[in-house]
């Protein structure tokens, strides 16, 4: 099959295009109409680096993708609108595997309302997918940005940490998953992993209710409250036993003679929520929340800088500081 008829066939998979798209995938550019104002995000994918083919079906390698660009726009409390994906495609990746990736990626857009409008397919020496993503607000000052926290704002994050770490850890060594939990609970980390969630409604909900900044957690609560406290010119003060764990990543850490803290502070990619909040603001965002079915979970709260320096310290209940940091792209690591 040449690249014009796989190119056909991954066009008959995407979801019909939204109100906001005159002209979408198969001419030279998609012509959008937006109105309002637009967020624009990008986030690759890269094998070797981000996933093993070993490890992650087609399919999950497809929503992954697209999934965690999708999770920068619910950190701004954006409305999904348009993808553009690039798909590098390897030789020896036949036609079904590489309409699986696509299958992935379509079944994420149709459940976030999002229209994948364009793209381009290449060979490239390994799998790799760049999804360029923009969200909608009617009006720049509704997007929610990493630098309004304020002292006196409360620290929240929804759902739960260190799930996606345990995973990994799974998949690495799956022989953690035999010693340390039952097989529902390790195959509910291992999907944290491969097959995130961008918490889109959550953020909106967030962002109405008076969100002053807010970040997802791709390369971890440590290094993404970092980026907050320096965008801000504050000190973001985090109760490390506050943290909620997802299941079983305490019985992973375990088995793997690691700190669950690490885990869930610096283990990255669990494309959960980190947000500001006024004080007053957090039980109505509570309560907005768990009507999405996110629980929400407060960690700890902004100070002043006593120093002049900005800077996120998780603290254990005595005043302890945890020493951890997030994930960092560019060091050097095992493949996942």
């Amino acid at each position: 099959m040449g690249e014009f008829e796989l190119l056909a066939l991954l066009r008959e998979r995407l979801p019909a295009a939204g109100p906001r798209v005159r002209l979408g995938s198969g001419d030279d550019a998609a012509v959008t109409v937006p109105g309002g104002a637009v967020a624009t995000s990008v986030d690759a994918l890269v094998e070797g680096v981000h996933f093993r083919r070993e490890t992650a079906s087609p399919r999950q390698i497809g929503r992954k993708a697209i999934a965690t660009a999708l999770s920068d726009l619910a950190a701004m409390g954006a409305a999904p609108g348009e993808a553009y994906v690039w798909l590098g495609a390897p030789a020896g990746m036949d036609e079904a595997e590489l309409l699986e990736v696509g299958e992935g990626l379509a079944a994420v857009a149709a459940a976030t309302g999002t229209t994948i409008a364009g793209g381009d397919l290449t060979r490239a020496p390994v799998l790799s997918l760049a999804v360029t993503v923009t969200g909608h607000a009617p009006n720049p000052q509704d997007f929610v940005t990493r630098g309004g926290a304020r002292p006196g704002d409360a620290l929240v994050v929804t759902g739960a940490l260190g799930g996606a770490a345990a995973g990994l850890a799974l998949l690495e060594d799956p022989a953690l998953a035999a010693s340390a939990i039952d097989a529902a609970t390790a195959a509910a980390l291992r999907t944290r992993q491969l097959d995130p969630t961008p918490r889109l409604a959550a953020g909106r909900a967030l962002a109405a209710a008076g969100a002053t900044a807010m970040i997802d957690l791709s390369d971890g609560l440590a290094g993404d409250a970092g980026h907050v406290a320096a965008a801000s010119g504050a000190l973001l003060a985090i109760d490390a036993e506050a943290l909620p764990l997802a299941p079983g990543v305490a019985a992973v850490a375990a088995a793997a003679a690691r700190d669950p803290l690490e885990l869930a502070a610096a283990g990255g990619e669990d494309y959960e929520l980190l947000t500001a909040l006024p004080l007053a603001a957090v039980a109505s965002a509570r309560a907005a929340l768990a009507a999405l079915g996110t629980p929400l979970t407060a960690i700890g709260k902004v100070e002043e800088m006593d120093d002049g320096r900005p800077r996120a310290e998780l603290r254990r209940r005595g005043g302890e500081a945890v020493p951890t940091r997030g994930f960092d792209q560019l060091a050097p690591r095992r493949p996942r």
